[in-house]
């Protein structure tokens, strides 16, 4: 199976340089690579200087310009657009470490033919798991990270974690073209954050089914890109405005039903994360992103127009 994977950089061609370096100890090498470059035409420069145009067992490295800063769906679909010969795409974040059998794990997942798209686990650099999958409540406009806390050690229990994902997350995602046909590209009008959760969504919707391979192993410093992962009372206005905003806009798409609950609860969700903490700054870009969800705004934040 020939994989492309796809990775949306954001001047940071450092962090791009360490994740190229563990892909290219992977275990499965009929792989290419496509950088999308969101962060304009120095950040591209100091990208193309920094990166080779192939790696050591032969695989092509391609880099992209984006026209401007197209978030990170319209960065995963400029490089998947790049590669249309692929039978799958492995989206990666800039951020992680992949172990190398992390893709060969995915891709024998995917071969088995019961699921469209593929997960593994997604592990901090102290060894706690950030997720095996995700599971979203729509009631709540909640992403769930399932199996959070836990240590590498535990065994997770792989059907019991398919039966409860009915999402991937976006730092390690690898998306078959079955996927792809049924329920096309990445909506790019969400810019960041909630994007993969919409897209996974849409596919269970159509009748996809999502894979979990226990033995990808993927390293991800969360947040190290957007800051998202700062302490509550650091945290930028970016990811806490979109987040919010975003989580509203796909119960909009999914389940608009149950918007009205979905936005009750995000509110009161909102006031526990950051109020009783004293984040008052923090908890004003959250109230700024959810009247924003309420009032579908998308794209682009105003602010950063």
């Amino acid at each position: 199976m020939h994989v492309s994977i796809a990775i949306v950089a954001f001047r940071n061609a450092d962090e791009i340089v360490g994740c190229l370096d563990a892909l290219a100890k992977g275990t499965h090498t009929d792989f290419d690579v496509v950088i999308c470059e969101n962060g304009g035409p120095e950040a591209y420069a100091e990208l193309e200087r920094a990166v080779p145009a192939a790696l050591p067992g032969g695989q092509r490295v391609q880099t992209i310009l984006a026209p401007g800063n197209l978030g990170y769906a319209g960065g995963v679909n400029v490089c998947m657009k790049a590669a249309p010969e692929a039978d799958a795409w492995w989206v990666v974040n800039p951020d992680t470490v992949p172990a190398p059998g992390a893709l060969a794990a995915l891709v024998a997942r995917l071969e088995r033919g019961d699921v469209a798209a593929v997960g593994g686990v997604l592990h901090n650099p102290k060894g706690r798991i950030q997720a095996y999958g995700g599971h979203w409540r729509s009631s709540a406009a909640r992403a769930v990270s399932i199996g959070s806390g836990e240590t590498l050690d535990h065994k997770p229990d792989a059907a019991q974690v398919e039966a409860r994902t009915n999402y991937l997350l976006g730092a390690s995602m690898l998306i078959g073209r079955a996927f792809v046909d049924k329920v096309g590209l990445m909506r790019e009008d969400y810019f960041l954050y909630c994007e993969e959760v919409e897209w996974c969504l849409r596919a269970v919707q159509a009748g996809l089914k999502l894979g979990f391979a226990p033995d990808s192993l993927v390293c991800h410093d969360q947040g190290g890109t957007t800051g998202s992962g700062d302490a509550h009372r650091s945290r930028p206005k970016m990811p806490i405005y979109l987040d919010e905003r975003n989580k509203l806009n796909v119960v909009r798409d999914t389940t608009p039903g149950k918007l009205p609950l979905a936005a009750a609860n995000s509110l009161a969700l909102l006031f526990a994360r950051y109020g009783r903490r004293g984040a008052f700054r923090q908890l004003g870009y959250g109230l700024s992103g959810w009247f924003a969800g309420l009032r579908n705004r998308r794209g682009v934040p105003p602010w950063m127009a």
